[in-house]
Formats: C-alpha cells, sequence, structure tokens
C-alpha cells in the first residue's frame, strides 16, 4: 500500500512540556492502523496536528505524497481529513442532516438553508453504511452507535481520504463494535485510511493488521500485530510488563448495605441483596438491563418507588445524593465528564465536592486544611502529574477517576458504587484503578462494580449479580464465575419451538 498518510519528524512543544518528540509513521490507504499508547502519550495531540487544532512546533504532514499546511480545522477538512472525537462534537436537538453539514451548510441563493436538498445528501451517504437512519430525525433520539455512525456518513459527505477515530468505542456494547467495526472496514475497502486509537486492545488486533506505538511523544515503534501478544504491546505502551494480577478476597460476613424489593420509575424492578464489610460486588448485565439505575437509586440520585435500604441494619431513605453521602455512600458515575467533575475547577475542589463543610467554619473554608488533604488523598491515589491547583479538565480520564475516588475518601465514604470504573482509561491506570479498588476493599470499605467488560467483573468481584429487564437473574459466587455463566443469564432466552408448542398444549 502506498501511504496514503505520512507523518515526518513531528514535533510539538508547549510551555514547559515536549508534547511531541520527531514522530514518525506512514498509513497506507485503504489501511485501519492502530494509534496505541497511554493517556499523555502524545496521541491526542497528534491528531489535533493532524485535523488542524494544532500547528506543528517541527516536521510536516503527507498526503498522497504532498506536503499539507493543516492552518486550521477548515483547511483539514478541505484536504480530505475527518476527524471522529470520543466526545462527539454534535447538537442533539438539531436533525441528523443538519448536524451532517454543521459549519458548511447548503444554501439557496447563498442566504436560505437547503434542508430537503441536505436531508437527501445525507440520506445517501447513510445508505451506504446504515440506511435505518432516519436524517430527518433530531440526533438526540438516536442511540450512541447511531451518532457514531452518522459522524463516519459525514465524513463521507465531506470525501475524507483519512478519516482519525480517537476512542469510537468507549460507549458501545460489543455488537455494537461489531457493526461500527463492519463500518470502518467498508471505509478501508473504498481505499481510506483510518487512524484507530483504542485503549480496548481486543478491538485493536480485530481490526487493525499494523498498529504505531507510543510513549512519552516519541515513537517506540510500528509492528506488525500478528508478531505481537496484547502482552507485549502493554509492556511496549506502559515501559515495562504489568504484573499479573491475581484475585483476592476481603469480604466478611458484616451486612454493610441491605436492599430489599427496591423498584424505581426507570427500569429497577423488585431488587435484593446484601453487600458485605471488605467485598467487591460486581453487577454485570446488557446496557439498558438496569445497573446504572440501581447505582442511582443506591446513591440518592433517583428516588425508588418501593423497597427499603439499610445501612448497617438501620433503615434509611435517600431523598437526594446528599442524604446517600451522609450515610456513608458515594458514586463513581459511568459519565465522568459529564456528572463526575467540574471541569474548569481545580483538583482540589473537585475533591472538596463532597465535603466541603468539614473545611469550613462560620462559612469561611480554612485552605491550609483543605491544601493538606487534598495533597494527602490524591497522594493516595497516586495523581499524576501531582498539580493540585491545576484544572481537572487538563488531566487525563484515568487521573479524574483518581481525583472522584479521592473525593470519596475524603468525605469519609465506607461503601463505593463504581459505574463502568474504566471506561476510556489506558491500560496502564487500568491497573491502578483495579489495584485501588482491591486496596480499599481490603482497608474495609464496601464495593459495587457495574461494568460492561466482562473480564473486568470476573477479574474484581467476590461475588455477581447479573440483572436482566431490571431484576437480579442470578447471582454467581466466585467458584462459578464465567463470561460464559454471566451471558447465559443476561441475555434473554428465547424458546425453541418446541417448547413453545409444549408449552400451548
Amino acid at each position: 500500500m502506498s501511504p496514503r498518510l505520512q507523518f515526518q519528524g513531528i514535533s510539538k512543544l508547549f510551555p514547559a512540556v515536549r508534547a511531541l518528540d520527531g514522530v514518525s509513521f506512514s498509513v497506507g490507504a485503504g489501511e485501519i492502523h492502530g494509534l496505541l499508547g497511554e493517556n499523555g502519550a502524545g496521541k491526542s495531540t497528534l491528531l489535533r496536528i493532524l485535523s488542524g487544532v494544532y500547528r506543528p512546533t517541527a516536521g510536516s504532514v503527507l498526503i498522497d505524497g504532498k506536503p499539507v499546511t493543516l492552518a486550521n480545522p477548515v483547511a483539514a477538512r478541505a484536504a480530505g481529513v475527518a476527524m471522529i472525537h470520543q466526545e462527539l462534537q454534535q447538537v442533539p436537538r438539531l436533525s441528523v442532516a443538519q448536524n451532517m453539514f454543521l459549519g458548511h451548510p447548503l444554501t439557496r441563493g447563498g442566504m436560505f438553508v437547503a434542508r430537503r436538498e441536505q436531508e437527501r445528501r445525507a440520506a445517501e451517504a447513510l445508505a451506504a453504511i446504515d440506511p435505518s437512519i432516519n436524517p430527518a430525525a433530531p440526533l438526540g433520539t438516536l442511540k450512541v452507535a447511531q451518532r457514531q455512525i452518522v459522524e463516519i456518513a459525514r465524513a463521507l459527505l465531506d470525501r475524507a481520504r483519512i478519516v482519525a477515530m480517537d476512542e469510537p468505542t468507549s460507549s458501545l456494547t460489543p455488537s455494537e463494535f461489531e457493526r461500527l467495526a463492519q463500518v470502518i472496514t467498508g471505509l478501508a475497502r473504498d481505499g481510506v485510511a483510518v487512524v484507530y486509537v483504542s485503549h480496548k486492545l481486543d478491538e485493536v488486533f480485530g481490526i487493525c493488521r499494523r498498529a504505531t506505538i507510543m510513549r512519552d511523544g516519541v515513537v517506540v515503534d510500528s509492528v506488525d500485530l500478528k508478531d505481537l501478544s496484547e502482552k507485549a504491546v502493554v509492556a511496549m505502551m506502559v515501559g515495562r510488563e504489568l504484573a499479573q494480577e491475581h484475585h483476592t478476597s476481603h469480604a466478611s460476613n458484616k451486612v454493610m448495605l441491605s436492599a430489599r424489593g427496591l423498584s424505581s420509575a426507570t427500569k429497577v424492578r423488585n431488587v435484593s441483596f446484601d453487600l458485605h464489610r471488605g467485598e467487591v460486588l460486581g453487577i454485570a448485565g446488557l446496557v439498558g438491563s438496569g445497573r446504572t439505575e440501581l447505582l442511582r437509586l443506591l446513591a440518592g440520585a433517583d428516588r425508588a418507588t418501593a423497597g427499603t435500604i439499610a445501612i448497617d441494619g438501620k433503615a434509611a431513605r435517600f431523598a437526594s445524593p446528599r442524604d446517600a453521602i451522609a450515610a456513608g455512600i458515594g458514586l463513581v458515575p459511568e459519565e465522568r465528564k459529564r456528572e463526575g467533575i467540574v471541569p474548569l475547577r481545580s483538583i482540589t475542589s473537585n475533591m472538596a465536592l463532597a465535603s466541603m463543610g468539614v473545611f469550613a467554619s462560620r462559612g469561611v473554608i480554612d485552605h491550609t486544611r483543605l491544601k493538606q488533604v487534598a495533597a494527602e488523598k490524591m497522594s493516595r491515589v497516586n495523581l499524576r502529574p501531582f498539580l493540585l491547583d491545576r484544572p481537572i479538565r487538563l488531566f487525563s480520564g484515568g487521573n479524574q477517576q483518581k481525583a472522584i475516588i479521592g473525593r470519596w475518601l475524603a468525605a469519609g465514604t465506607r461503601i463505593l458504587l463504581f459505574d463502568e470504573p474504566t471506561r476510556g482509561i489506558d491500560v496502564g491506570a487500568k491497573a491502578e484503578i483495579y489495584h485501588l479498588i482491591e486496596e480499599l476493599a481490603g482497608e474495609g470499605h464496601a464495593v459495587v462494580v457495574v461494568s460492561s467488560e466482562l473480564p473486568e467483573v470476573i477479574r474484581l468481584a467476590d461475588r455477581v449479580l447479573v440483572m436482566r429487564d431490571g431484576t437480579i437473574a442470578a447471582e454467581l459466587d466466585r467458584a462459578n464465575l464465567s463470561e460464559q455463566a454471566i451471558a447465559a443469564h443476561a441475555i434473554p432466552q428465547t424458546q425453541t419451538p418446541a417448547a413453545q408448542s409444549a408449552r400451548q398444549r
């Protein structure tokens, strides 16, 4: 394959930081090329240069062998580059077609938007990958996977020769990934060069033949993935082999939280279980099975319509998250950036959100004490870089997650609820989060972990509750945990024709 895209000696300097240092590699026409590395390796900076957001300090970008100047996103789009971000750059209230033409609408006479023509052109682009999507429908009514496909169709409208995808499947189910993988493979067959960034190595190995591995702003190597194992790739990404982890249980017989007959207006129906001191309780199930809704009930974010919750044997009523926090419960939410942090505030401020009253007397905050506790808790969770006054939005997803965990430690939380704890987090940070969860359990915290990644549930949990259609379909102890066992209870079982016939008789 001739190189469709080439990076030659790309460097990028920020004040006091060298984000990229002499990055060089190429991507062929029709190739799906993995770009791998931990958060902070320089992947996002490189993609921002490709998409015209940043200008390189040194080096050049070549498309089809010719140097190009990508001065801004408009110039990058004109050069045939499309960027699909992890956080989709879309307007939910606008239609699918309006989003596809966002920034460069079709007009009549240069004044009026040609709505019908936009919808016709959008339908043509969508027909090649998912004709079921209605271009006139409000974008907000679509599933996340369909919204990803809309972004790809937008790239087709622009006749993109290069598509860069930054964590495109972080919010997708395995079945939705399979559909998206077919779309990406179709782009490659048509000669599009795809740069694919993901922390999910099984996906990268599944759709990419080659990958470039970065660490600390430099290229470690460009490799043929068929020649390497996932373990070897991880070692190249982090600069060391990650220790083989084994599950250790700290569960005791003491019940810290008890739920009986919990129901809500959304998804949860008659759920009962106990959570023990030192236990990591996994909750598995398909997306939409009620897992997140159950955690929101326990955290006071939603109101229960029936049932009871007891903490240490005493009945508890949660009218708001404030009540749950007072009872010693903290939620690490699935939507970290939308529900877990205040992006423009510092690490210290975000840490103190649940416990600011502890640091105030008569309305005056004791900043010395606040900074002391922030330093202690952020050291405990191994925040990197250790910059407590830095806005939290400038940290990687893994370090944002650590700061949220530190928040609940500062609040004296004894029961921690993790919803998709490692979504969008690199392999090194993921191992740290696992270790931290196990340490917390060993210190006597009770932990609930909801995850769509079955290996993660099996790695962490002492016991797993499998949810289906808002109820507990099964409880699996450690001895009976397997992906097959979880899937067998999570997926609705359809009856065979013989069984249906027998039932009718």
